[in-house]
């Protein structure tokens, strides 16, 4: 029998308990909305059809899986590279587990029954679970450290790969109503609780790499047992009480920057070292404030993200801007020549941004969430569903490309991580459609689909159609069994108030004077806007037809001035989505294009593109170098942009997010 819960949070039929405290906005669980959609629809079966085993069968080519089989009988040679591996198993078992839920497939949950038998055998009698060191405890994986979580803060990754295990066995337990894999981390989960604490007898020691804390988080909702909240609330606050670290460095290895754990994270104020550990940081903070009432979190966690948004966020919504280090620059450091922009860290921004809209109830939440969604977070999967970036680039030039910068996409990586957090992330994307406070229903995300809702007792059916992010005309068909009045809370969007993001860090170069018309029933209604939402309260009955026209312009984003890789530069956006040019398009090259203040655009469907896109087209000046290199011109030529996340697509050439207004100044540089 299959549970029914709200993404996170859930009470099943084993588990049942109270809760004092905890988001006072509640999301839509994602196998409650059922998407009949364009756009995000055939994503999600890809990732079923296509991702999710080609996931699994490069786990058994790796080692991956082999590394669980040696564990059991501690003989042999951990067959992998990194002791996270274990990782890229639980992730794509919760991929499968979300996945289960929207599209059964009886054949692909008995191979995962079979995984979950290896992985239970491998597990140590006290509850540790972690290859690496089990295959062969006297000579464990180099960077597991002579002992157990002897070298945890910085490279073991054991509560790493529990805080995945964790969110593994949740989703299977969901999914599925089967304790096969829910027993085996409760099991881990106990013993850290054990190790991990303030008292005396206790390792005091902050997580390397952050994601067991979300994790005990989940446990804690399915089961209500408090140690494992408790425990994720002390490996928070645990953090900058290290004294072994060297504050006058400016090395983050040195000085617990990298690890978000040189101060106490009431204290930070800015987001730090590596983007993807940070993100599942604040993500934990965020729940932990939510579910125990501390403010001090709460005040953190606010800071840090206005700091992001205002000053360290990519206009296609991704961060991490450093390489070395896979980490945040420092304000307002966004170079488009060497930007890194993990895919993991996109994922973590997700979860990040849902929590803090759970927590505040404004929807410039969901504006950040939605811009990473279309943008800088499946731009990491192609569209063949088997194909990855693991970091996402800003631009691509034939010379003088930064040698960490992918220009084509890879089927795997010796570090996997991104191509499994993908696989668990895609079938999540439903539940982040809608959300509920009492007789408030919040409209968050626009996917042609159906749910039902469930307001004060009330079954409320809502239907939409669309044909979002190419269109801009919503359509919501409200279905209440009976008519009562409550309240529907459409998001307009950031971009279409405009606002290319909330802060001053990227704008429109003009105003629009288009607004958002919302009629009910054929009639134009007048509309209040509260924390980015029109609330429509009304007494509404069984067909009542809600229709929005968003405006859907072709608009050009500037950066603050303070983001000297971007001065002079234009970027291009229609509704949600960041475009972009490649050579294919465009005579092939994409870096010697030039987008005047004047340049007029038209925007076109084009169905046998990529899978389906909404194309750009205009015509602007191109540089062209002639005579062998002696003399330059510029020429007005055809010019076509495309989405960002398509990109990487058609082979291997130039691609440019950003545009230069006018020719300021030419480099010249001796042919390689």
């Amino acid at each position: 029998m299959k549970k029914t819960f709200f993404s996170f949070f859930l009470l099943s039929t084993s588990f049942v308990f109270a809760q004092n405290k905890d988001y006072l906005i509640k999301p839509l669980a994602f196998n409650q909305v059922h998407l009949t959609d364009n756009f995000w629809l055939p994503r999600l079966k890809i990732n079923e059809t296509v991702t999710i085993p080609a996931s699994f069968e490069r786990c058994e080519k790796t080692g991956r899986v082999e590394n669980f089989v040696l564990a059991s009988t501690h003989t042999g040679k951990f067959c992998s590279i990194y002791p996270f591996d274990d990782t890229d198993i639980y992730k794509t078992i919760e991929g499968a587990s979300y996945s289960e839920s929207l599209f059964p497939d009886p054949k692909l949950m008995k191979y995962v029954d079979s995984l979950i038998t290896i992985i239970g055998k491998a597990q140590e009698p006290d509850g540790y679970l972690y290859t690496a060191r089990s295959i062969d405890p006297l000579h464990p994986q180099s960077w597991a450290g002579s002992e157990r979580w002897v070298n945890e803060r910085k490279l073991s990754h054991e509560l790493y790969n529990a805080g995945h295990l964790y969110e593994a066995a949740v989703a299977h337990y969901q999914a599925t109503g089967k304790r096969s894999l829910l027993d085996i981390a409760l099991k881990n989960a106990n013993l850290v609780c054990s190790v991990f604490g303030p008292a005396t007898n206790q390792r005091h020691t902050a997580p390397g790499h952050e994601i067991v804390e979300m994790g005990l988080v989940k446990l804690y909702r399915v089961t209500g047992q408090k140690k494992y909240l408790q425990t994720a609330k002390y490996f928070i606050e645990e953090r900058g009480r290290d004294i072994t670290y060297d504050s006058t460095s400016k090395d983050e290895w040195k000085n617990g920057k990298y690890w978000q754990d040189n101060i106490p994270v009431i204290d930070q104020t800015e987001a730090e070292g590596h983007a993807v550990r940070a993100g599942y940081l604040y993500s934990a903070m965020a729940d932990v404030a939510a579910l125990t009432g501390d403010s001090l979190l709460l005040n953190a966690v606010d800071k840090i993200w206005n700091n992001v948004v205002s000053k360290k966020m990519y206009a296609q919504g991704s961060v991490g801007a450093i390489g070395d280090g896979e980490r945040f620059g420092d304000n307002y450091e966004l170079p488009n020549s060497t930007a890194y922009n993990e895919t993991c860290a996109a994922i973590a921004q997700v979860f990040w941004n849902e929590r803090m809209f759970l927590l505040h109830g404004d929807s410039k939440y969901i504006d950040v969430l939605e811009k990473i969604l279309y943008n800088g977070l499946i731009s990491g999967i192609g569209l063949d569903g088997k194909s990855f970036f693991y970091t996402n680039a800003m631009q691509i030039k034939n010379s003088f490309s930064h040698p960490d910068m992918e220009a084509t996409r890879s089927g795997w990586f010796p570090c996997s991580c991104c191509p499994t957090n993908l696989v668990r992330l895609l079938p999540s994307v439903p539940g982040y459609m809608y959300a509920q406070k009492n007789k408030d229903i919040y409209a968050n995300l626009f996917i042609s689909s159906n749910a039902t809702l469930d307001v004060e007792g009330k079954p409320v059916q809502i239907i939409q159609q669309n044909n979002y992010p190419w269109d801009g005309d919503l359509k919501f068909t409200i279905n209440p069994k009976s008519s009562f009045n409550f309240s529907m809370l459409i998001r307009i969007p950031g971009w279409a108030r405009n606002e290319a993001m909330p802060s001053d860090l990227y704008s429109f170069n003009s105003q629009s004077n288009k607004k958002t018309i919302i009629t009910i029933n054929g009639k134009e209604v007048d509309y209040e806007i509260k924390n980015g939402y029109a609330v429509l309260n009304r007494k509404w009955k069984k067909n009542d037809q809600i229709e929005v026209q968003l405006p859907m312009e072709v608009r050009k984003v500037v950066a603050n001035d303070k983001v000297k890789s971007d001065v002079g530069k234009v970027a291009l956006q229609r509704g949600p989505i960041m475009y972009c040019a490649e050579w294919v398009d465009n005579n092939g090259k994409a870096s010697n294009l030039v987008m005047p203040v004047n340049t007029n655009f038209q925007a076109a469907y084009n169905p046998g593109l990529l899978n389906g896109i909404e194309v750009l087209k205009a015509k602007v000046p191109a540089v062209l170098i002639e005579n062998n290199g002696e003399t330059i011109r510029t020429q007005e030529q055809n010019f076509t942009a495309i989405p960002y996340y398509a990109w990487a697509n058609r082979g291997k050439g130039e691609m440019m997010l950003w545009f230069p207004e006018k020719v300021k100044d030419i480099d010249i540089v001796a042919a390689e």
